[in-house]
């Protein structure tokens, strides 16, 4: 296993090459959860994420030989992009293998470094396949993005920096997909803050460590918000030290990455992509694990697509009832739209959207359905605007 010299190693081989990124308390978060939160906010990084820490240590080991034969990763996207960034730096060649469904922000980035970029895969698993291949044909240094030291690390001075910054804590709860970052800052914590309780966090697609601490159970796989940590198979170098060092592994819903997410946005003011949210998502989901306590949640990056953001924060608003979508049977007759748009606008709500069908939903020739969406100030204000509309019209909630 790697130890606590290694990562103080690490972080003296990349100083002034990756930020030394803030340490912040989130009072908003801390309101919201009942709990203590401090947020260490890696999303800052050049690169948008910690993955640049282990890339960084990694290709700053290489021999004069290996730099010179150039070095080829695998990654759904932010340790891409750390490679790429540290290969430009020192002049390496740098080839990315990433599978097909990496979000277009991240495979972008990752060209814009200067990269070659190769997409391939439907999978993580028939990525790092072919980028296996290409290795052995090309004859590249294979800069694996976790299950290695070097890369470990890098990754556990996420923790020297948050350890210094932070003061006094009673957990740190991080996410894992191949297990680089946690390892890392378990080794940390275990020298630095023996008595700190090291939570892991997975989703429940790629929870392959739902029965820990006992046998890895194979997950099942499939789409998932986190990409960033959608592995299906922990590393092994990783693994050793997690059984170690951290207490226990949480699996997050879905659901709770995308609230985790619009939280952060707009309770923290930070943009944090859906691995980067998992921390606290697994806050929102357990409660009871962290009502009183003082809490480290690692911002791991903020490379979310701007669509898939955009899309996440209208879910949450309209989970929340801040977005109220209404169908609602009319009489086909002059002024009732106006009469609907007025109804809406005296109650206080603003109408986002509207859809008017006549012909095929219509229940009468001389009726017409009409879907509005509205935007409310808070869930008792969206009941309030349909209590209104009800007075007049048949009214659901979609």
């Amino acid at each position: 296993m790697i130890t606590l010299d290694d990562v103080r190693a690490a972080a003296s081989r990349i100083e002034g090459r990756i930020l030394r990124t803030p340490t912040v308390p989130s009072h908003a978060l801390s309101k919201a959860t009942g709990a203590d939160i401090v947020l260490k906010l890696d999303n800052l990084q050049a690169v948008g994420s910690f993955k640049e820490r282990g890339a960084a240590n990694k290709l700053a080991l290489l021999t004069p030989a290996e730099r010179e034969r150039g070095v080829i990763t695998v990654s759904a996207g932010n340790h891409a992009q750390g490679v790429a960034r540290h290969a430009a730096l020192l002049e390496i060649d740098a080839v990315i293998v990433m599978p097909r469904f990496t979000p277009a922000a991240k495979v972008t980035r990752t060209a814009a470094w200067g990269a070659r970029v190769v997409l391939e895969g439907s999978s993580f698993a028939e990525a790092t396949a072919h980028a296996n291949a290409l290795c052995q044909r090309e004859g590249r240094v294979f800069v694996h993005p976790y299950d290695d030291p070097a890369v470990m690390a890098g990754q556990g001075t996420f923790a020297l920096e948050l350890f210094e910054d932070a003061g006094p804590l009673d957990m740190f709860v991080g996410p894992i997909g191949g297990g680089g970052l946690l390892s890392g800052c378990a080794v940390v914590a275990a020298a630095l803050r023996p008595g700190i309780d090291v939570v892991g966090v997975q989703v429940e697609s790629h929870s392959s460590l739902s029965a820990f601490p006992g046998d890895e159970i194979m997950p099942t796989g499939g789409a998932t918000i986190a990409e960033g940590i959608a592995v299906l198979q922990i590393g092994r170098q990783p693994l050793e030290v997690i059984r170690h060092h951290v207490s226990r592994v949480l699996v997050v819903p879905e659901r709770a990455v995308e609230d985790a997410i619009t939280l952060m946005a707009e309770g923290a003011k930070q943009v944090s992509e859906g691995a980067g949210a998992t921390a606290l998502a697994a806050v929102l989901t357990y409660p009871e694990l962290f009502q009183g306590k003082r809490i480290a949640l690692p911002v791991t990056g903020g490379n979310i697509d701007s669509r898939i953001l955009a899309n996440t924060l209208l879910r949450s608003l309209l989970r929340d009832g801040r977005l109220l979508c209404l169908k609602m049977e009319i009489p086909d007759r002059p002024g009732i739209l106006a009469d609907i748009s007025r109804t809406i606008g005296e109650a206080g709500g603003n109408i986002i959207e509207v859809s008017h069908q006549r012909l095929f939903t219509a229940p009468s020739v001389q009726a017409a359905e009409l879907e509005v969406m509205i935007e409310a100030r808070d869930p008792s204000h969206a009941l309030d605007i349909m209590g209104e509309l009800s007075k007049t019209y048949i009214v659901r909630r979609v």
